[in-house]
């Protein structure tokens, strides 16, 4: 809300007296100056919007236009029952509410209007919130959020809605940013009131969504409940609002008006309005900090900001395969330095060349296809996996715009290659190393189901071995909470078996297998997970690739495993 300034006094005065003859005996409840943050000068064809809210208003809508002061005056008259009913409900698509969303001045019914405001912005802040959640139901819950975000995103949400807006966008966002903490204040009684609801905490200047808001969140009406509003809003606003900022607009100068609209429609990259990215003000932490989701940095750009502070280090950037995937390893050496970040942009698998992908898996396993997906997917499973304790490698930085995330390099060999060294050697030593990390990645794995996460993609080749033994857990991309654990089981059970030398290995098989189990049952493990991994939904996917004696083998293992007894 703006302050009324005293110039305008006088103008206030005769808006007033106008307003009670519109009302008549009725009972004027508001009186507010709309659409008024505009820095153009003032001049006589400039249309001043009064919004009018009357108890028992008959004609319920009605718009009305006065000469005052040698200024048109539109005052848009609305029965209160029916203003409320767009506040809390949407009953106009929030046409006359969204009055309240941008700079007005009360001139009379102050409070009344700052309850309005306040009611209003609190459902709209819920929206938001409830859209973080489905859209980024993975980062979700470590989302740290400013409240700059809420309100920049309901602006431009309107603007989205209705394009004459952008006219003045410019002049709105200077007006915000000029008065940012007062116009802020209102957000911030909405968000102490969502803290006291429990649907939101507050730390350190920061927004996080509880788990509790974020379980409700997860059904699926919900996700078409907020879809199906922008309709209604487009709708109405486009006929109450249009006339009147047409009006105004082109009263302002017909020619200036004209070539906006070509910009806007014709030749959007030459568009002057600045617009600000509300998703700056959403962050996502990571091991070198926060990272903001509108963060557009590409790999150039990482190399210049992060690694070329000091100018004698040589940057090499070297692809390094990725099907699914393009990935790179950036490496960075000279004085002291000697630094290797992988880099991955995420690709889109919503082509028909990835119609297979989902085919091989039918009835076992849905898999996420798009980038954006699996890039929230590997950052939030990433960082919940480092904080739990596993060894994974830190996220440096991500680019949500371009599917990127710059990640550490672990110098460490595949647990792939071991299995293939476990197939051909006779080396008892060797057989009894292989056999104790099949039995530690076993434990490991356990202990992520209890974490209540599946990883999805759990192939040997996502299984790092360090020369020391230690075991790094890599791709997330897949990964879920709840999820199916079984599946995590069988991937990797049955491609450890891919690996193996498809002649005369069953009794390796069902070594490996055997340790494997035993890791993951002393790990906490059900044994139900091992059951389930030998039926015939998971053997029939892996049978393209893994020759049927070791299938075979596997299976039964699984299907016959006992619970560990005690000494």
């Amino acid at each position: 809300m703006k302050l009324i300034d005293d110039s305008e006094t006088k103008l206030s005065e005769q808006i007033l007296a106008f307003c009670k003859h519109i009302a008549g005996q009725s009972k004027i409840v508001a009186v507010a100056h709309v659409d008024n943050y505009s820095s153009n000068p003032s001049n006589g064809r400039v249309i001043h919007e009064v919004m009018l809210v009357i108890q028992n208003f008959q004609p319920r809508l009605m718009r009305y236009l006065k000469p005052v002061q040698d200024k048109p005056i539109s005052v848009f008259a609305v029965d209160q029952w029916i203003f409320e009913r767009d506040i809390d409900r949407g009953l106009l698509g929030e046409a006359l509410a969204s009055k309240l969303i941008f700079p007005y001045t009360a001139l009379q019914g102050e409070t009344y209007l700052h309850e309005r405001e306040v009611e209003l912005k609190k459902r709209l802040v819920i929206e938001l919130l409830e859209n973080l959640s489905i859209n980024f139901p993975e980062l979700a819950q470590r989302i740290q959020i400013l409240p700059q975000y809420f309100m920049y995103e309901i602006f431009y949400n309107r603007v989205r809605v209705f394009p004459l807006l952008a006219y003045n966008l410019t002049d709105l966002t200077i007006s915000i940013k000029d008065a940012e903490n007062r116009a802020l204040s209102c957000y911030i009684e909405v968000l102490n009131q969502l803290e006291a609801e429990e649907k939101i905490s507050l730390k350190n200047g920061y927004v996080f969504i509880t788990p509790k808001f974020i379980a409700r969140c997860q059904d699926p009406k919900l996700r078409f409940i907020n879809l199906s509003k922008s309709a209604p809003r487009t709708l109405f606003t486009s006929l109450f609002g249009a006339l009147p900022q047409l009006a105004n607009r082109v009263g302002q100068n017909t020619e200036t008006f004209l070539r906006t609209q070509k910009i806007s429609w014709i030749r959007p990259n030459e568009q002057t309005v600045t617009f600000i990215d509300s998703r700056k003000y959403v962050f996502f932490p990571t091991a070198e900090g926060l990272v903001s989701l509108a963060d557009k940095l590409d790999i150039k750009g990482y190399t210049q900001r992060m690694l070329l502070k000091n100018q004698n280090v040589n940057i090499d950037v070297t692809p390094a395969g990725g099907i699914l995937n393009d990935v790179y390893v950036i490496n960075a050496s000279g004085e002291g330095v000697n630094t290797k970040i992988l880099v991955k942009r995420f690709k889109d698998w919503s082509g028909f060349k990835w119609f297979p992908l989902t085919l091989w898996s039918f009835g076992a396993r849905s898999f996420a296809v798009s980038g954006q997906a699996r890039l929230a997917k590997e950052i939030a499973a990433s960082e919940f996996l480092r904080g739990e304790g596993f060894n994974v490698p830190k996220i440096l930085h991500f680019s949500n715009p371009e599917l990127l995330i710059f990640m550490e390099f672990i110098e460490a060999e595949g647990l792939n290659q071991i299995i293939k060294r476990y197939s051909t050697t006779t080396n008892s030593q060797t057989i009894a190393e292989a056999l104790d990390i099949f039995n530690r990645v076993g434990e490991n794995l356990a202990r992520v189901h209890s974490a209540n996460l599946s990883l999805g993609d759990t192939k040997p080749d996502n299984v790092l071995i360090k020369p020391d033994g230690t075991i790094y857990l890599i791709d997330f991309e897949q990964a879920m909470q709840g999820g199916d654990k079984a599946w995590d089981v069988a991937v990797f059970l049955y491609y450890c078996g891919h690996y193996l030398q498809p002649f005369d290995n069953t009794a390796k098989a069902k070594t490996l297998t055997h340790s494997f189990i035993e890791g993951y049952l002393r790990g906490g493990g059900n044994l139900d997970i091992i059951h389930k991994a030998a039926l015939t939904k998971y053997t029939r996917i892996f049978s393209i690739f893994t020759v049927p004696p070791i299938m075979l083998a596997i299976s039964n293992i699984c299907k016959s495993a006992e619970a560990p007894k005690n000494p």
